[in-house]
């Protein structure tokens, strides 16, 4: 918890780790096939068609929070792990239930495309506990718009989840960028988000730099309050979530959802 960088395991155990996990993705990938007009087998763990749904919850003001929250209380032993919600939803699926697997809870930044392509990722994401918000329609870069687009990018993705969820989801974070500009800030007030969820604890998975370059990353700079930036579309941050949580766990920390962290 002080900071200091911690060690990876060997490359052997990266290995296993890596293999066993994504051995796993053509089986979630089974569960795409319902989407497109086929019924997958349900398990004991797999929600009755006829119960009721959770209930989608909504953005709340934190009082005493700035606009823009890069981490949470750093007195609380907590993380976040945040996800950028885009690409293969196999991936997707089986990062999901690796996190359930080990009593952790997500915060996934759907982009509204992704959603458009895979709707039932939505109640996916929420009915295993994690959180669920919007990370623009397009993916784009929205700093870079004017103001009548960066709008439409916030509320097309905002109508999605309000559509998919009855929610325009719990939180906002901008595409294509670490921070939101003053303008991107209050274009999200105006759509219905009181707060812009940003990150101290960038993974840089993106760059597809090997397992152990990720969790060698995010080990050596989380503490407590942080929010860690992922994404569902690499198979790195697939392979190492496992060894993550393993270290998270060694902590004595928890993996919570973002609103869990900052209330």
């Amino acid at each position: 918890m002080n900071g200091r960088r911690t060690p990876v395991p060997r490359r052997s155990t990266l290995r296993a780790a890596a293999g066993a996990l994504l051995a796993g993705v053509a089986t979630a990938g089974c569960a795409e096939a319902g989407e497109a007009g086929h019924t997958p087998q349900k398990s004991r763990n797999t929600p009755q068609a006829h119960a009721a749904p959770r209930p989608a919850p909504v953005p709340r003001r934190l009082p005493g929070r700035p606009v823009q929250i890069e981490h949470g209380p750093r007195d609380r032993p907590r993380v976040a792990l945040t996800f950028h919600g885009q690409g293969d939803p196999a991936l997707a699926r089986t990062v999901l239930a690796e996190a359930e697997r080990a009593g952790a809870r997500l915060t996934v930044l759907a982009v509204g495309s992704w959603l458009d392509e895979h709707p039932g990722m939505a109640r996916r994401i929420l009915d295993g506990g994690h959180d669920l918000g919007n990370h623009t329609q397009n993916h784009l870069d929205i700093n870079a718009m004017d103001e009548a687009r960066a709008y439409a990018e916030i509320t097309g993705c905002a109508q999605r989840l309000r559509r998919l969820t009855g929610s325009i989801g719990t939180w906002f974070r901008p595409s294509r960028t670490r921070y939101a500009t003053p303008l991107v800030q209050d274009l999200a007030r105006r759509a219905g988000y009181p707060h812009v969820l940003s990150y101290d604890v960038d993974s840089l998975d993106f760059t597809s730099p090997g397992v152990a370059a990720v969790t060698r990353k995010v080990a050596g700079e989380l503490r407590n309050g942080s929010v860690v930036s992922l994404h569902f579309g690499y198979r790195d941050s697939v392979a190492a979530l496992p060894l993550l949580l393993t270290e998270i766990s060694r902590r004595q920390l928890r993996a919570v959802t973002t609103t869990e962290l900052l209330t």
